[in-house]
């Protein structure tokens, strides 16, 4: 996967949280994206690296304050 693609696709992940999880701010969701992407930087395999940032931000927004 190219650099392109993967950003094509971070930017999808934040696209469809923020649609799954209108209660909490975009910029809380693009900024726990960011984040976590930050944690593959060093990956060597980055083919699913979008896959996996979508599924860990979706578990820390579970417990997202405006969601309780």
């Amino acid at each position: 996967m190219s650099g392109d693609d993967e950003f094509r696709q971070i930017q999808q992940v934040i696209e469809r949280l923020v649609i799954r999880y209108p209660l909490v701010p975009p910029d809380d969701i693009e900024r726990a994206v960011h984040s976590v992407y930050l944690r593959f930087a060093t990956s060597r395999i980055r083919d699913f690296v979008p896959l996996l940032v979508e599924r860990a931000v979706k578990r820390e927004l579970t417990g997202h304050p405006t969601l309780d």
